[in-house]
């Protein structure tokens, strides 16, 4: 009988896999747990998945998704829904329902995953796609008034919208926390306000925006094998994008982001939308959802001096983004320039420090008593900004790389923040998630003689540099 022995590259390959499934249990996992409570373990495992975030992307190491490494962590969140606290204000037979689901369905989608052929990765997209919409209906249906303010200002917002107020002046109605500010950007409120508006709840938008950007990942999937190859299709897009959805959509807390209405699934889907079109060589036309990002929430800023100085994008068009900005939320701020600024800048920056952020800010407060001064906090962020441009500049690295050094910046600007959160740590991991079906699809893959199918897990590729996609603006 012949033996097949494992090459150096797949040994590597797989320990990198493993190492991989292994933080992002832990970050989300830990992410579940901190939702409404502060644990310096907690802090320890973000600092740590900071840490490993930068010398993943400093030193280059090669990550790609395995099958092995697709069930561990497919089974883990799974676990991990039953095991660790998850905070929601779901009714009994609704918390029931959902966690059922997030553990059935994980599962149901790691067998699929595992299973040969296009017809089972097909159906891994199936099933995570229906779990996560069943998942938000029984969110939506059983916790029909979440006690939170994030809610209550987005609900009243779309109806502010609707008769023609400028929602930066009105003063909210049973909110338990923030009453007179509306803390986001203008098209936070815009885009979400048809959930309100056709369902009655703002949180079927932000479960519409969330497939939107599953719709993303699967374009993303699908555009370099077109690309690339002569028959339209390389090897193991739809099992790749298959296992991105399921680890998108039934990552760690899941749940609780659906409940209490958290916006970052509308800002993944604008810069998905954005590399989505950057990949495709639409650059200009990227620029729109990178804008409705951006005109949706402030610390969106934080990337354009990145893509300013990566050529794919370029600085016209992280200038033109920037212009677009202003002009989509000109017309909230010409409306009452005191009441614009007060709500989305002044109360965030004077806002006291939230007791459950699991920052290092609030460990330097909670452990040492000591108030970190603005300039620590932002020497930590500008800093590490001025390092990742740096870096995009003379690497000009491949768009899966920029992925994961923009979700750097803003893991890095999270974690000195006195009031950053699941939703906000989320939207890191989702990113990073997202790199890599992109990164398992932009390389060049060595004829290996023999065409395997779309749904076949990716073979090992050689060491050879990812491809770059675009040209200079």
């Amino acid at each position: 009988m012949r033996s097949h022995r494992l090459g150096p590259s797949t040994r590597s390959g797989a320990v990198s896999a493993f190492l991989f499934a292994l933080g992002w249990l832990l970050f989300f996992t830990a992410l579940q747990w901190s939702v409404v409570r502060y644990r310096i373990p907690i802090v320890a495992t973000l600092t740590a998945a900071t840490a490993a975030l930068a010398l993943w992307q400093w030193l280059g190491w090669r990550v790609r998704l395995t099958r092995p490494a697709v069930a561990v962590m497919l089974a883990g969140s799974a676990l991990a829904t039953l095991a660790v606290p998850l905070f929601s204000y779901l009714a009994p037979t609704g918390i029931a329902l959902a966690t059922t689901l997030l553990v059935v369905a994980p599962l149901v989608a790691a067998v699929l995953l595992c299973t040969n052929g296009p017809r089972a990765a097909w159906a891994a997209g199936i099933v995570a796609v229906t779990g996560y919409a069943a998942c938000a209906a029984i969110a939506v249906v059983s916790s029909p008034r979440p006690r939170i303010d994030v809610w209550v200002t987005l609900q009243q917002a779309a109806d502010g919208l609707a008769r023609g107020e400028n929602f930066y002046a009105m003063n909210w109605t049973g909110s338990p926390g923030i009453q007179d500010a509306f803390t986001y950007l203008p098209w936070t409120a815009v885009l979400l306000a048809p959930g309100r508006w056709l369902f009655g709840d703002v949180r079927w938008a932000l479960a519409f925006w969330t497939l939107v950007a599953v719709a993303g990942v699967w374009l993303l999937a699908r555009s370099p094998a077109r690309r690339h190859t002569g028959s339209g299709a390389q090897p193991g897009w739809g099992w790749t994008a298959a296992a991105v959805t399921a680890l998108l959509v039934f990552a760690p807390g899941t749940l609780t982001q659906l409940d209490q209405a958290w916006t970052e699934p509308l800002l993944l889907a604008g810069i998905i939308g954005w590399a989505v079109l950057v990949q495709r060589d639409r650059a200009w036309w990227a620029v729109i959802p990178l804008a409705l990002a951006c005109a949706s929430k402030q610390h969106l800023a934080l990337l354009l001096p990145v893509l300013l100085l990566w050529r794919p994008f370029g600085w016209k068009r992280s200038i033109a983004t920037g212009a677009l900005t202003g002009i989509l939320i000109a017309p909230w701020f010409l409306a009452s320039p005191p009441d614009f600024v007060h709500d989305t800048i002044s109360l965030l920056v004077g806002f006291h420090p939230i007791k459950f952020a699991n920052t290092l800010y609030l460990l330097a407060l909670n452990t040492f008593g000591v108030t970190l001064p603005l300039a620590v906090t932002g020497i930590a962020v500008l800093g590490t900004l001025a390092a990742v441009c740096w870096t995009v500049w003379r690497r000009q690295p491949p768009l899966a790389d920029v992925l994961r050094w923009l979700a750097l910046v803003l893991l890095v600007a999270n974690l000195v923040n006195k009031q950053a959160f699941y939703n906000q740590f989320w939207l890191v991991g989702a990113l990073v998630v997202v790199s890599l079906g992109v990164a398992e699809l932009t390389r060049n893959t060595p004829d290996t003689g023999s065409a395997s199918d779309a749904g076949s897990a990716p073979a090992d590729t050689d060491g050879r540099a990812p491809a770059r996609l675009g040209g200079p603006s």
